[in-house]
C-alpha cells in the first residue's frame, strides 16, 4: 500500500520545484548573484527526486490500470497481459518507493562541496610514507575517472619517498559527498622496501576529507592572520625552490596553520592557501555535526578519532578489507590503481540503510 503522504509530499515538492525553475528566469533573480547560485544549487539537488516521482506515478497509474483490466475484461489474452505488466510494475514501485524515501531524507549540505584531502603517514616510519604515496596516487587516479580535478596544497615528503604529509583539493560535482567516506585509518601489511628478512609489517596512514568552505560559509579577519613566505621545496625546477613563493598562513584566534607551495607566484599560493584555511576554520564547527553523525552510523568516523582503523590493505593475499561494512575483495593492484568505486557504493548504500532507519525511528 503506498502511503499518501508520500504522494502529498511529492506534489508539493514538484509545486516548488517548478516555482523554482521559474525563479530562475527572473532577471532579479539573476542579478543577485549569491542567491541565483544558492536557487540552482537547490533546484539540482532536487531534480532527481521530481523526475523518480514522476516516474512512480506513472508506474501506480499503470498498476491500476491492470488491475481494472483484471477485474473487468472478459478477454483472456487482454487478462494474461495485465498479469504480465503487474508482474513487472509491483516489484518496479516497490524499488522507486523505497529510492524516493532515501531521496526524501535531508542531505547533508556540505556533500555537494570540493574537498581538501589531507593524508599522513602514522605508525610505521618511511613505510607508512610510502604508503600515504600509494593512497595519494590511488586518489589521484579515482579522481581522474571521475572527470573531476586535483592539485596539490602543500607536502612534507618522507626520507625514502612517499610522504610524510600532503593536502590535496579537489574540485567537480558532489566530490565531498563521495570522498567523506575515506576519512579515518588505513592500514597496510606488507614486506617493505626496506625488510631485508622477508617480514610481514604493518603501517598506517590517515586520511582526513573535508568539505571545502565557501566564501559566504566563514568571515575571515585578515588582522587575525600572519602571513610567512619561505623557498618552496621539492620538484619544481630552480624559480620555485629559489624565491620565496610559498606561503604560510597563521590564523591567530584557532592557531590553524596551512602552507601552500605548489604554485610559482607567491600571491596564487596566498589565495589557495586562504581557501584552505577558511575550509579549516569552518570545519572546527563542522566537526561537531561529523562526531554527531559518527555515534550512529557505522559508515562515518568521529573527526576526533584518529585511531578508528576503516580499512586494511594486505599485500601478500591481494586483499582489500573496509572494517566498517565488512566488506572484502581480492582485487588489491586495482583497488590502489584507483577502482575503488564499488567499495564507496556499498559504504552509500550501508549508509542510506542507517539514515532510512534514522528517520523512521524519527
Amino acid at each position: 500500500m503506498v502511503d499518501n503522504a508520500i504522494l502529498n509530499r511529492l506534489d508539493g515538492l514538484k509545486i516548488k520545484f517548478e516555482e523554482m525553475g521559474q525563479q530562475m528566469t527572473d532577471p532579479e533573480v539573476i542579478a543577485d548573484m549569491k542567491r541565483f547560485v544558492q536557487l540552482n544549487k537547490e533546484y539540482r539537488e532536487l531534480e532527481p527526486l521530481v523526475a523518480a516521482a514522476d516516474k512512480f506515478k506513472k508506474t501506480l497509474a499503470n498498476i491500476a490500470e491492470a488491475k481494472d483490466i483484471l477485474a473487468n475484461e472478459k478477454d483472456e489474452d487482454m487478462r494474461e497481459m495485465a498479469r504480465e505488466e503487474l508482474a513487472e510494475l509491483e516489484p518496479l514501485a516497490e524499488n522507486l518507493e523505497e529510492e524516493i524515501k532515501i531521496l526524501l531524507i535531508p542531505k547533508d549540505p556540505q556533500d555537494s562541496k570540493n574537498a581538501i584531502v589531507e593524508i599522513r603517514g602514522g605508525t610505521g616510519g618511511d613505510e607508512a610514507a610510502l604508503f600515504a604515496g600509494d593512497l595519494l596516487r590511488m586518489y589521484m587516479k579515482y579522481v581522474e575517472s571521475k572527470g573531476w580535478r586535483y592539485e596539490i596544497n602543500s607536502f612534507s615528503e618522507g626520507s625514502a619517498g612517499g610522504y610524510k604529509e600532503v593536502v590535496m583539493k579537489v574540485t567537480g560535482e558532489g566530490v565531498y559527498g563521495t570522498l567523506k567516506y575515506e576519512s579515518g585509518v588505513h592500514r597496510v601489511q606488507r614486506v617493505p622496501q626496506t625488510e631485508t628478512q622477508g617480514r610481514i609489517h604493518t603501517s598506517a596512514a590517515t586520511v582526513a576529507v573535508l568539505p571545502e568552505a565557501d566564501e559566504f560559509d566563514v568571515e575571515i579577519n585578515m588582522n587575525d592572520i600572519r602571513k610567512d613566505t619561505y623557498c618552496a621545496s621539492g620538484p619544481g625546477g630552480q624559480c620555485v625552490n629559489t624565491t620565496y613563493s610559498a606561503v604560510r598562513l597563521t590564523h591567530i584566534p584557532t592557531g590553524i596553520v596551512v602552507q601552500c607551495q605548489d604554485q610559482k607566484s607567491q600571491l596564487k599560493n596566498f589565495d589557495k592557501a586562504l581557501e584552505e584555511l577558511r575550509t579549516r576554520i569552518f570545519n572546527l564547527e563542522y566537526a561537531k555535526y561529523m562526531d554527531e553523525i559518527a555515534s550512529k552510523r557505522k559508515t562515518m568516523v568521529s573527526t576526533g578519532d584518529r585511531s578508528a582503523k576503516i580499512r586494511t590493505y594486505n599485500y601478500p593475499q591481494g586483499r582489500i578489507t573496509d572494517h566498517r561494512i565488512n566488506y572484502t575483495i581480492y582485487n588489491l593492484p586495482a583497488f590502489m590503481n584507483g577502482d575503488i568505486q564499488d567499495c564507496i557504493d556499498q559504504l552509500v548504500v550501508a549508509e542510506n540503510a542507517e539514515r532510512l532507519k534514522e528517520s523512521e525511528l524519527g
